[in-house]
């Protein structure tokens, strides 16, 4: 849910990501976009095209990485095959969305090309 904003547009809805092990970070991240992006499970109700801002906890890294996007894919409730209610956003083409992909793709060195599931693929 968006909040208005002083000049009367929305503002990004702000969700919060916490992955503490690197085979949820595997099934979360989505390397097919050209920018990266994260399914991040949410039973809050977005659209395709919806602005977005996470606070990314990634594995033991103290810091929480500040990242924009925007909603491309979306799982709703009660899906076929079980998959999991969520989002897919896809990383911004600016410094924050460059460093998170950068520090994703370094953990996951060496299983991006694995096939198994994640939860969009």
């Amino acid at each position: 849910m968006s909040e208005e904003s002083s000049k009367g547009g929305l503002r990004p809805s702000v969700l919060s990501l916490t992955i503490s092990q690197r085979s949820a970070l595997y099934a979360a991240y989505i390397p097919q976009l050209k920018r990266g992006g994260l399914f991040i499970p949410t039973t809050r109700q977005y659209r395709l095209g919806d602005d977005v801002f996470m606070l990314l906890s990634i594995m033991d890294d103290p810091n929480k990485l500040p990242v924009a996007g925007k909603v491309v894919w979306v799982t709703p409730p009660n899906c076929q095959g079980s998959k999991t209610q969520g989002v897919g956003v896809h990383f911004t083409d600016d410094e924050s969305g460059q460093a998170a992909r950068r520090r994703i793709e370094s953990l996951l060195s060496g299983l991006l090309q694995s096939s198994r599931t994640t939860h969009t693929y």
